[in-house]
């Protein structure tokens, strides 16, 4: 900003100054997370805590953790703490209710071209999952989850806590783990606000090419709601920098153990992720390029099991509700797309039978089989040579 004419820059500074303290005062708590409890359990199945593997289990040994990992009280490395850190801090010029009126204006761009799952016994199961963890989490919004009918193993949420869980995901999962590790990924993105900070940069940056008639009386308030109209989905809200990236593995870490689960499992999903998409590159939207885990990512979260997450005795691996949902949404699947083909082929149709009508009052009709005459269609008659008849 060194290069702005002085009134404009004394102008611009004091308009953003009076913008971040007036949405102060509106950051104040949209939901308080509760403390963590295990996922209700159904009528059909019940949660199964399962304890460290033993030895002879298949895959990498657990990730061995700290009785009393040495952390700061109150730190982001404090998992004791989450629901009481302010981890969205940070210049951002969207208020927590503007916030979610984007999001839900996005979500409705959403919603216009994806199929939704509307199966109920799905829909619920996954909106169950992830409430707990957004209960054991730091946001400070209310969420909304649905469950998108697409081949593609993603999930994404929106600001404001609009949150979308692709069915390719939930089938390529093995464990309600391994679900709810990608599931609190994405929850953190929303809890670290990290898509509207993203955007205040990418305002910051134009500065210099806005005309002054933009910001007009309303200052930068009023150059948000002027951007926020020409939002149509822009890729910016869904791609993140590898550091938010970062953040929101070590957050969604956080969030996916103080629920219960094992953490362990969210490092083996993104690496069997990461090797099927070298296996058969396109397996990840290329429009999330910068999603799927590097190594070094991989590692962080290894590292961070390691010294921050104090070591249980047990954790929630899976349950049988898990496995009966993800087989019903197979079922369903399988059936949507036998239709899909079904309606991609020509159909022959069978002549439709009429019933007979009678010819008078009382009288039984002629010609047996004969069909019956149809009132909307055109009826020839003969005509008469006689001219009295005419």
């Amino acid at each position: 900003m060194r290069d702005l004419p002085g009134l404009y820059r004394r102008s611009v500074l004091s308009s953003a100054l009076a913008v971040v303290i007036l949405a102060a005062p509106m950051a104040a708590r949209a939901q308080a997370p509760s403390e963590p409890a295990p996922p209700p359990a159904s009528t059909e199945s019940t949660q199964q805590p399962a304890q460290a593997r033993p030895p002879n289990a298949q895959g990498p040994a657990p990730i061995p953790q700290q009785a009393k990992p040495s952390v700061k009280a109150g730190s982001k490395a404090d998992v004791e703490a989450i629901g009481n850190r302010d981890v969205g801090k940070g210049l951002n010029f969207y208020s927590l209710e503007r916030e979610m009126a984007l999001g839900k204006s996005l979500a409705q761009e959403v919603e216009r071209s994806a199929k939704l799952i509307d199966d109920p016994v799905v829909s619920e199961y996954i909106n169950r999952v992830g409430q707990n963890l957004v209960r054991n989490s730091d946001a400070r919004v209310p969420f909304t989850i649905k469950v998108i009918d697409s081949d593609a193993v993603n999930a994404f949420a929106l600001p404001g806590g609009f949150f979308y869980v692709n069915s390719g995901l939930i089938l390529r999962a093995e464990s309600e783990a391994e679900l709810s590790g990608v599931m609190a990924h994405e929850i953190a993105h929303v809890a670290a606000r990290h898509s509207t900070k993203r955007e205040t940069r990418g305002q910051l940056t134009q500065l210099a090419t806005i005309p002054l008639i933009i910001l007009g009386p309303g200052g930068w308030a009023g150059y948000g709601i002027y951007q926020g109209l020409n939002f149509a989905i822009p890729l910016s809200f869904l791609k993140f920098s590898r550091n938010d990236e970062k953040e929101a593995d070590y957050l969604g870490l956080e969030y996916m153990y103080k629920t219960g689960y094992d953490p362990n499992a969210f490092v083996t999903f993104f690496e069997k992720v990461q090797a099927e998409e070298k296996r058969r590159p396109g397996t990840v939207p290329t429009v999330f390029n910068s999603h799927p885990p590097t190594p070094d990512r991989i590692l962080g979260v290894q590292k961070a099991i390691a010294e921050i997450l104090p070591a249980r005795d047990q954790y929630i691996v899976t349950s049988s509700e898990f496995d009966t949902v993800k087989a019903r949404l197979q079922r369903l699947e399988t059936r949507n797309k036998l239709q899909e083909q079904k309606s991609d082929r020509p159909t022959l149709r069978t002549r439709t039978e009429r019933q007979p009508t009678t010819q008078g009052q009382g009288q039984p009709p002629t010609g047996g089989n004969e069909p019956a005459e149809d009132p909307d269609r055109p009826k020839l008659e003969r005509r008469s040579d006689d001219p009295s008849q005419q």
